[in-house]
């Protein structure tokens, strides 16, 4: 089914049942003096909600959503919501970039004007790119898968297909972080015929087996995110539906959820309004709040482990096509750069100075600029 225009329009009966949720949450108790020791901040995530339920402006954050234009495809019997701006320039190169959990296509907003107008925005018009952003299917306004299968690889599939048969891009560039570096990968082991790179902010690359002695820090780093961090992915992979109802009740739970990831994976030395504001939070919850997807987004990690799990996976030798990464030092998955040359074909490698996990939204200059450097190599 061919492209059709598509605009964000929540019914003002959403928002009013939003607000009535919000009027009457039953807030746990906390030990005092705990903070984040136990997971979300009731004291924060109550502040956050009586922003949500007195100040925040759904409307303006909508229209400037939709400023840009956006559109749904039916692809493999789910539409994917996506922007697709064309870039102005001598030769936009195509690229596609795909956000990750708990993020959405929001983060890429403000990367649309500088990457498709470059000059407009005190750049070269040589870097003009055509920009497509989706929304992974079970997020945001995308479809809901209806059927089991919907992990990473069959996302990466789907993807292709909207660049190349719908979209009729015979070569583009793919980036992303997260859910978006798995599937930009995963694109890059089955579709590198149409890919002119890859550009990542996360691999999931690991040591040289036997590990050496210089490969330890990665590793504690590494088996201490396992320990500490990785329970969210346990019960999204395995019991995601069982979660999915609560969260899908409840604003101030889906809000608790998704800020301490927040937190917790970004450089924000544990004050999460120093990297992102209020209204930032909100409007990325909102794309799983007020479509009802917090459930069906959740899916993709229990689909990921029936695929085999969430490395490159489908065994695929090292990645071939040429690859770029930005390494920020407060990724939470640490990837030493002997590890990503093992696993993919790194040609272009940059240390950031600052930055975490959600790279887009706290560095989004940095990130930007490197892609632009990335991709005036492969292009």
């Amino acid at each position: 089914m061919p492209p059709r225009p598509f605009r964000i329009d929540v019914p003002d009966s959403v928002l009013d049942d939003l607000h009535e949720r919000l009027d009457r949450t039953r807030w746990p108790d906390a030990i005092p003096d705990t903070g984040w020791d136990y997971g979300a901040d009731v004291a924060y995530v109550r502040e956050l909600c009586d922003y949500w339920r007195n100040e925040y402006d759904w409307r303006a954050q909508e229209a400037a959503l939709n400023a840009w234009p956006q559109f749904l495809c039916e692809v493999d019997g789910v539409d994917i919501q996506y922007w697709h701006v064309r870039g102005r320039g001598p030769d936009p190169h195509p690229l596609l970039l795909t956000h990750g959990w708990p993020g959405s296509m929001f983060e890429f907003l403000e990367f649309i004007g500088p990457l498709t107008d470059p000059a407009a925005h005190g750049g070269d018009p040589a870097d003009a790119f055509d920009v497509v952003i989706p929304c992974i299917p079970g997020f945001g306004w995308s479809g809901k898968p209806a059927e089991r299968g919907w992990g990473p690889a069959r996302v990466a599939d789907a993807l292709d297909h909207l660049m190349t048969a719908e979209l009729g891009y015979d070569r583009y560039g793919a980036q992303g972080g997260d859910w978006g570096a798995i599937i930009s990968t995963r694109l890059g082991a089955a579709h590198a015929g149409n890919l002119s790179g890859i550009h990542l902010n996360m691999a999931l690359a690991g040591p040289p087996d036997p590990p050496t002695e210089a490969d330890e820090a990665a590793l504690a780093s590494r088996r201490a995110f396992q320990a500490q961090e990785t329970g969210y992915s346990n019960v999204q992979g395995t019991k995601p539906q069982s979660l999915g109802i609560a969260q899908a009740d409840s604003p101030a739970g889906i809000a608790a959820w998704i800020t301490e990831k927040f937190r917790s994976w970004s450089d924000c030395d544990g004050d999460v309004e120093s990297r992102f504001s209020k209204d930032t939070l909100l409007t990325n919850i909102m794309f799983y709040w007020a479509p009802n997807s917090i459930a069906s987004a959740a899916r993709i990690y229990y689909e990921a482990r029936a695929e085999g799990g969430m490395g490159r996976g489908a065994g695929a030798g090292p990645i071939t096509v040429p690859t770029g990464f930005a390494a920020f030092p407060g990724e939470i998955l640490v990837s030493p750069r002997h590890w990503v040359e093992a696993a993919y074909n790194l040609v272009h490698w940059t240390d950031m100075p600052a930055g975490g996990h959600f790279a887009a939204i706290e560095e989004p200059d940095r990130l930007l600029q490197d892609v632009r450097a990335f991709f005036r190599r492969v292009r």
